[in-house]
């Protein structure tokens, strides 16, 4: 049961990051267009696709409840992936040869490695399921799981 709710989020959260990639993708070329320095553009542009992936991620990818404290959390992990990926994202603009495709390459490998950090911590902290240990009686009652005690399982 716990693979094929892993294989579900997995699937869900590439969905919404390819939405939010997208969404990243275009705020960045926009804002590169209208003449910006790249480094802003890319804080802009991640500042976008967090905000939708937050809503996603929370509501679809993992269906948790809303909270102060995983929104905390969720801030605290994207603030972390920002500086990360800023870093990455300037690094590979000093390294990348420069071509026309030099920008939208940075923001690839910046965005893949930011996105495979996020899935990980949202997944393990920011929005895991606590649940309750079953009792004794639940326990000793069959010696077996049913289905309707999947949401009660630890």
């Amino acid at each position: 049961m716990v693979r094929r709710r892993l294989g579900g989020q997995v699937r869900r959260f590439t969905v919404v990051a390819a939405l939010a990639a997208v969404v990243d993708l275009t705020i960045y070329h926009l804002a590169l267009g209208l003449g910006m320095w790249d480094h802003a553009a890319r804080a802009i542009s991640f500042t976008g696709g967090t905000a939708l992936a937050y809503v996603l991620n929370r509501r679809w990818s993992f269906s948790v409840a809303h909270s102060r404290r995983r929104v905390a959390q969720f801030v605290t992990l994207y603030g972390t992936t920002f500086f990360v990926v800023l870093t990455l994202h300037a690094v590979a603009l000093v390294v990348l040869p420069v071509t026309w495709w030099t920008t939208t390459a940075a923001w690839a490998l910046s965005q893949a490695f930011g996105s495979t950090c996020n899935f990980l911590m949202l997944r393990l902290v920011v929005f895991r399921v606590r649940t309750k240990a079953l009792s004794e009686h639940q326990r000793s009652k069959s010696g077996t799981y049913s289905r309707a005690d999947h949401g009660r399982l630890p």
